[in-house]
């Protein structure tokens, strides 16, 4: 059973990092990306819901949880959003990596907003993050901050970290595929907005296109996060959490070998750094977590 777990924990952050191997041939190809966003995340929204109705759970929710859920949609659009923007300035191995810090950006949440404890190791964590941040920016023995780029990707890391903290901390009566299945359905309500707003085409121009959109909906959202919710039920949230790491490895793997991202010490050196300090601030969570349980 344990060994399913961390199985299906890997899965699912390897689904994760090859986000690159769909959607940079995406922007290469000058398509909408709204587009592109809004199929993914319905299409992946209609797996769930395909699933939800297998198991026959309801879809009613109430007024103050339809309010949350819509909120989570659009921290999840809005995550989305902001590290395909960051792969403008940035590379994608570079914003994965980036991405990857939402846990102690969580845990800073958790202690200006909620007013708990800051611990030691959370703060050698945050210091250490900083560092391997630095460290990605260094280029021929100098810091050379794609200052943009950090910002609008340190965005995506943000919204993502808030979606964590209001499944965490709303009152929803609701199992994890159906919160993720409401996440996905207004994700994709956002883009259509902004499909209709900039007056873009939802025409799928041929039939490989709508194979390739389905295959992104399903390896990097459905796949990874249906993985993801068995693998918490199975294993924890604490080692799911620390085997996340192979997610941005896998979007720096995919960019190296097939987009031909140049692999620099100082690169290594970074995504070391910060998997160390996420790693550091995920072990003090869940020793904290326990603290309070005994």
């Amino acid at each position: 059973m344990k060994v399913k777990g961390y199985l299906l924990a890997a899965i699912s952050a390897i689904s994760y990092g090859l986000i690159p191997l769909f959607i940079l041939p995406v922007k290469a190809s000058h398509f909408s990306l709204d587009t592109t966003l809004f199929y993914r995340f319905f299409i992946a929204a209609m797996f769930i819901l395909g699933y939800l109705i297998y198991k026959k759970e309801r879809l009613r929710v109430n007024r103050s949880e339809f309010m949350i859920l819509v909120l989570l949609g659009l921290f999840y659009a809005l995550s989305a959003e902001f590290l395909f923007m960051g792969y403008d300035y940035l590379s994608p191995g570079i914003a994965s990596t980036i991405l990857f810090v939402y846990p102690v950006i969580v845990a800073l949440i958790m202690t200006f907003f909620f007013k708990e404890k800051i611990t030691v190791l959370t703060i050698l964590s945050l210091v250490i993050t900083i560092a391997g941040i630095i460290a990605l920016s260094a280029k021929d023995g100098a810091l050379d901050i794609n200052l943009p780029g950090l910002l609008i990707t340190l965005g995506s890391a943000t919204f993502y970290a808030l979606y964590m903290v209001v499944v965490n901390k709303a009152k929803i009566n609701a199992s994890g595929f159906k919160i993720t299945f409401y996440s996905l359905l207004f994700s994709a309500v956002f883009y259509f907005g902004k499909v209709l707003i900039f007056k873009e085409s939802l025409l799928i121009p041929s039939v490989e296109l709508f194979f390739n959109f389905t295959a992104f909906a399903f390896v990097t959202t459905v796949l990874s996060m249906s993985a993801l919710v068995y693998a918490i039920k199975s294993i924890g949230s604490t080692p799911t959490s620390i085997l996340g790491a192979l997610e941005p490895v896998m979007a720096v793997a995919v960019s190296v070998v097939l987009f031909h991202e140049i692999l620099t010490s100082s690169l290594m050196i970074g995504i070391a750094l910060i998997l160390t300090g996420v790693m550091i601030n995920i072990i003090s969570e869940s020793v904290k977590e326990k603290a309070v349980a005994s």
